[in-house]
């Protein structure tokens, strides 16, 4: 039986990959802190990776397979070097925020990657921690590592409300009007987390070593937020802000409270715009954009439309933007 060892397995992702991992009949241990539930079936080891002896209970057995997603480069070292060894394989989920810049549309994995964040680094530098994580994966396990970089990872569960806010706010809008912004040339590129999810199993199960994108096909931005509104069945009016409108008005970008979603500055010509050739060449899946959107409509109705959200506008500043807007253009 293959053992498997998933260094949380109790979040989002991370949770999905351990089911899949039992799905495909294998023996899974996850090591987390606790306070959420590990996947049915697996074996929860309670212990928190910035003690010293956070690996004390898994570190004396071999693992077929060892996979990581934390963002922590300290957390992520002292991993790798309690289990390297014992390891025959290690996966680690980075991220194409890794990548030092977004000026090269399509660029690949041999894209340069970030500085690395010093240890002892007082300010967090999310693209900076992931290069240093990598950095510590490589200098550890060399030709025994596969290293994943996902972009936007989106569907049903989500815990930033970032991509669901789209589908959802369309939905909860029906025949009334929804603020989006102009956007003139910004992409988006997704991956639907069970897509991933699987793509990691498979490429554990196989033993592969390398870099990949694990990201779909780059579309624009304005195309997959029509979209989200067809699959919402919305049937009011769009209205569209340009960005400096947006900015005037303190509507922040990607993601956070007041912010719309996914929309980013203009500056940033190569972002969602990467290469996925590896990806799809090792078999990577990525399923309709439609079908992933009503998947996770299916997912905002059930967690409340009308819910409080850590990201997006609230409806009632949304309106409230909308009413400015519309008086401006009648004037």
């Amino acid at each position: 039986m293959t053992n498997v060892l998933i260094l949380g397995g109790t979040g989002w992702l991370s949770g999905r990959i351990a089911e899949r991992w039992m799905d495909a009949g294998a023996s899974v241990t996850v090591l987390a802190r606790g306070g959420r539930e590990a996947p049915y079936g697996a074996r929860l080891v309670t212990a928190d990776r910035a003690e010293p002896d956070a690996y004390v209970a898994v570190r004396d057995r071999e693992w077929d397979e060892v996979v990581d997603i934390s963002s922590q480069p300290g957390h992520v070292a002292e991993a790798v070097a309690a289990l390297a060894d014992s390891a025959k394989h290690w996966t680690y989920v980075s991220s194409l925020s890794a990548y030092a810049d977004n000026d090269q549309a399509g660029a690949d994995e041999s894209a340069a990657l970030a500085e690395p964040a010093e240890p002892d680094a007082e300010e967090y530098d999310y693209s900076r921690a992931k290069a240093a994580c990598e950095a510590s994966v490589r200098a550890a396990l060399g030709y025994r590592a596969a290293i994943v970089r996902p972009g936007l990872i989106v569907g049903p569960g989500d815990p930033t409300d970032r991509f669901g806010y789209w589908v959802g706010r369309f939905a909860l809008a029906g025949e009334e009007p929804v603020l989006v912004p102009e956007a003139s040339g910004a992409g988006a590129q997704v991956i639907d987390v069970d897509d991933l999810a699987e793509f990691i199993v498979a490429i554990g199960a196989q033993r592969w070593t390398g870099v990949a994108n694990t990201i779909s096909d780059s579309l624009p931005l304005a195309d997959l937020l029509a979209l989200a509104a067809d699959v919402a069945g919305h049937t009011g009016d769009v209205v569209v802000a340009p960005d400096a409108w947006l900015l005037e008005h303190d509507v922040a970008h990607w993601a956070g409270p007041r912010s719309l979603p996914l929309w980013l500055p203009g500056d940033m010509p190569g972002f969602a715009t990467r290469a996925n050739t590896a990806y799809r060449l090792l078999g990577g899946n990525i399923r309709p954009l439609r079908v992933t959107l009503e998947r996770t409509l299916a997912d905002e109705r059930e967690r409340g439309l009308d819910r409080d959200r850590t990201t997006g506008l609230t409806r009632d500043d949304e309106l409230a933007l909308i009413d400015e807007r519309l008086r401006r253009n009648a004037r």
